[in-house]
């Protein structure tokens, strides 16, 4: 049952992700209103692809690398799409931005799982 809770909050997270990065400038979510300061964005990039590496982590438990190819694909992919939307640009250091929240967030969690005690084994 929890693995569906992952699952749901995951999926809830990479849409929310989807929508701000691909949404109109003037639709795109904002913390502090829409003329925020740049280290408010960078902190929000990195921070919800911290939160989309960790969920992602408790999904793939032990798969460090499929889960931090995830996130950066995610990261990757999403920046690309912006080329496709009117007024977004993508950025190199978005992408970096990004990835580099998603990475932290997988190790976090993968950190979290190697101190949690295992179900034992049915053998």
């Amino acid at each position: 049952m929890r693995r569906n809770h992952f699952i749901a909050a995951a999926g809830i997270c990479l849409a929310l992700i989807v929508y701000a990065t691909l949404a109109k400038l003037a639709g795109r979510p904002a913390l502090m209103g829409h003329a925020e300061a740049y280290w408010v964005v960078v902190i929000e990039r990195f921070s919800a692809y911290g939160l989309l590496g960790f969920l992602l982590s408790f999904l793939l438990p032990g798969r460090l690398k499929l889960a931090c190819a995830l996130v950066v694909a995610v990261a990757i992919g999403l920046e690309v799409l912006q080329a496709v939307t009117p007024d977004r640009d993508p950025r190199l250091i978005d992408v970096l931005q990004k990835a580099a929240g998603g990475t932290v967030g997988v190790l976090l969690a993968q950190t979290i799982l190697a101190f949690l005690p295992r179900p034992p084994s049915q053998g």
